[in-house]
């Protein structure tokens, strides 16, 4: 009797174990689109900030995180209809609070961004709306938050916004003098043509010009409310801001990118 007690025990144990290491209750989808050095797309290879320092933290959780590439305008759509179970990088916006819940992993704003030498210094979103000769572009997907949406829309009017697929798209526009001036996070325009040989000379001649209307704001990871199980969602929160508090996420920008340009854009939450 003693001895199936025993047995018992060591059985119970061990189920207990393997229930504390089971993670995830499947691989968690994460479609991606590349952003400068957050995510880097090689063929089909995805790499980059973000996959550097979430996947072994999962993995240690015992989730698999499985990357698909798609134009960001479809990654924010997919999150919206419960297909993907992770947006990022993303900032925070009262459209996304609706579909899942924010981690911050670190402050972050949007810039005006342009070839120095090319005009005039810009001081605000209605010098700019004034500039009527300035040509600006921005990537289809993209939300830095109202403020940036309201610019966007003013700029439709007036005739004279580009939105393309992707950074690279516009850093070829502003190569080729198409366009004068995009908005974006200045990591995610240097880190992208840092990639591409023929426009990584750009990266030298960046203006990069913050205006009171693109404040610091927060940027990290969403966690679907709708595709995932509140013990799937409990997990990957849980291991999203242990990697908040650690130093893991500013080190792997500075390793990415130089210091003027994290100055700029990227700072501890």
């Amino acid at each position: 009797m003693r001895r199936r007690l025993v047995l018992a025990a060591i059985v119970l144990g061990a189920l207990s174990c393997g229930a504390a290491r089971a993670g995830c209750s499947r691989e968690i989808n994460v479609p991606v689109a590349p952003v400068g050095a957050s995510i880097i797309v090689n063929g089909g290879a995805v790499g980059g900030i973000y996959p550097e320092v979430l996947d072994g933290p999962a993995a240690k959780a015992g989730c698999k995180l499985v990357y698909t590439i798609v134009p960001r305008a479809r990654q924010a759509a997919l999150f919206e209809i419960g297909k993907a179970d992770l947006l990022l990088p993303a900032t925070r916006t009262p459209a996304r609070d609706r579909h899942g819940t924010f981690v911050p992993l670190i402050g972050h704003r949007a810039t005006l961004i342009s070839l120095a030498g090319t005009h005039a210094p810009i001081t605000s979103a209605q010098d700019l709306l004034d500039r009527t000769d300035l040509r600006v572009a921005v990537v289809r997907g993209y939300d830095f938050g109202e403020h940036y949406q309201a610019l966007v829309a003013e700029l439709a009017k007036q005739g004279r916004l580009f939105r393309e697929v992707d950074t690279i798209a516009i850093a070829r526009l502003m190569q080729a003098g198409a366009i004068d001036v995009t908005i974006m996070g200045p990591t995610n325009f240097a880190g992208a043509v840092a990639h591409e040989p023929r426009l990584a000379a750009l990266g030298e001649r960046l203006r990069i010009e913050p205006i009171p209307e693109l404040p610091w704001n927060l940027a990290g990871v969403y966690v679907s409310h709708r595709s995932l199980t509140p013990a799937d969602q409990a997990i990957l929160r849980e291991l999203l801001e242990n990697l908040a508090r650690s130093p893991a996420v500013i080190e792997a920008f500075q390793r990415h990118h130089r210091p003027d340009v994290l100055a700029e854009s990227v700072r501890p939450r």
